[in-house]
């Protein structure tokens, strides 16, 4: 059974991610969200569409922390095929104003 993230804010964003629904993707993060990708910060909106958004990104939770703002998954896009990753969320005012991803 795959894990659930426990906060509400993560939860959203990986159901925006899964669906591709950009909108909610950007109503789940704060209007001055940042994100590293391996350890590199990069331009949010240009990361999301090359990575999520132009190739049918999708994450599979394997685990979460217990405040779900942790996450293991193996993601998979058209761009990289699929690879383990490791998730971490910053969520303020119930919205994620930071996150930062890499491989696991």
């Amino acid at each position: 059974m795959p894990a659930h993230p426990a906060d509400p804010a993560v939860a959203a964003f990986v159901t925006a991610v899964n669906t591709g629904d950009k909108n909610a993707f950007f109503a789940a993060l704060t209007d001055d969200a940042t994100m590293s990708d391996d350890g590199t910060d990069r331009d949010l909106a240009a990361w999301a569409d090359s990575e999520i958004f132009s190739s049918n990104g999708r994450m599979d939770i394997e685990g979460t922390s217990p405040d779900g703002r942790t996450l293991t998954a193996t993601y998979t896009n058209s761009t990289w095929g699929s690879m383990r990753t490791r998730w971490t969320f910053t969520v303020t005012d119930g919205r994620i104003s930071r996150f930062e991803t890499g491989q696991a």
